[in-house]
């Protein structure tokens, strides 16, 4: 699905992302973890179209995306969502929803004065269709809340139920678990989980709940400092020694010698 080919961000002398490459399978969920400041989020925001690459390729399906500005790669089922959830705090959680698609009649001005059958009907439809997102979530009983009258785990919830709305092919989800109890992040992973197997949704997840991302990812890539250190399950990235230096600032041989000897 997803095809990076020695990526660069640099921001003056500062490697965000130095060289990185990596591939996302279609129907995969990937977990990308690292320590803070590996350059997870840059690297999202690069390949998502909210900041040009300094250099590198980015491929989505074979086709060359590099560069791309979010809405285009929103017409190709490209989206993310954000460690702080960018809501409509005034609307309620189901017009949330139903602003997301593109190209509605009603944005035009002669469709509102002059075709005002079909703008209600497409209305309806969209409202239906939030509805059942909703429900998919297990929020419907918020629907009319105002958006900024509902929880962090709630607002993490609705960002996914935005990607819901349009026909979305590959999703970047950013720390999901961030501010999150763990009632909610354990309904966020099963409705990751069902659309997954059930849409054929791709995802990507930044997360550092470590349960987290072992419960619901298979491929697991790791980075630190702008580069990928390791790819594999999650177990044998844990097991990496790079992966446990770049954690820890220690290998696990010296941690076990350090232990023997102590």
């Amino acid at each position: 699905m997803i095809d990076v080919e020695n990526l660069h961000k640099h921001f003056g002398g500062f490697h965000a992302v130095d060289g990185a490459s990596l591939k996302i399978q279609s129907g995969s969920i990937t977990g990308l973890i690292g320590p803070n400041g590996a350059g997870k989020t840059t690297l999202f925001n690069v390949i998502a179209g909210r900041l040009p690459p300094t250099s590198g390729v980015v491929r989505m399906d074979g086709e060359d995306i590099t560069g791309l500005p979010p809405h285009q790669l929103f017409d190709k089922g490209l989206l993310r969502t954000f460690q702080i959830a960018h809501e409509f705090g005034s609307m309620t959680v189901r017009e949330n929803l139903m602003m997301v698609p593109g190209n509605q009649s009603g944005e035009s001005l002669w469709n509102a004065c002059f075709r005002r059958g079909a703008v209600a009907a497409e209305e309806r439809r969209l409202r239906e269709k939030a509805d059942e997102v909703l429900e998919f979530l297990t929020i419907s009983h918020l629907a009319d809340n105002r958006a900024s009258d509902i929880s962090g785990g709630q607002k993490k919830l609705l960002e996914l139920g935005r990607t819901m709305m349009v026909d979305a092919k590959m999703v970047f989800l950013d720390e999901v678990g961030a501010g999150v109890n763990r009632t909610l992040l354990n309904t966020i992973g099963d409705a990751i989980v069902r659309l997954n197997q059930e849409r054929g949704y791709t995802f990507c997840v930044i997360e550092h709940d470590m349960d987290f991302i072992a419960r619901i990812c298979g491929p697991v890539i790791c980075m630190a400092e702008g580069k990928v250190l390791a790819e594999g399950t999650i177990d044998e990235v844990k097991n990496n020694e790079r992966v446990i230096e770049a954690y820890l600032g220690t290998g696990l041989k010296n941690k076990v010698k350090g232990a023997a000897h102590g």
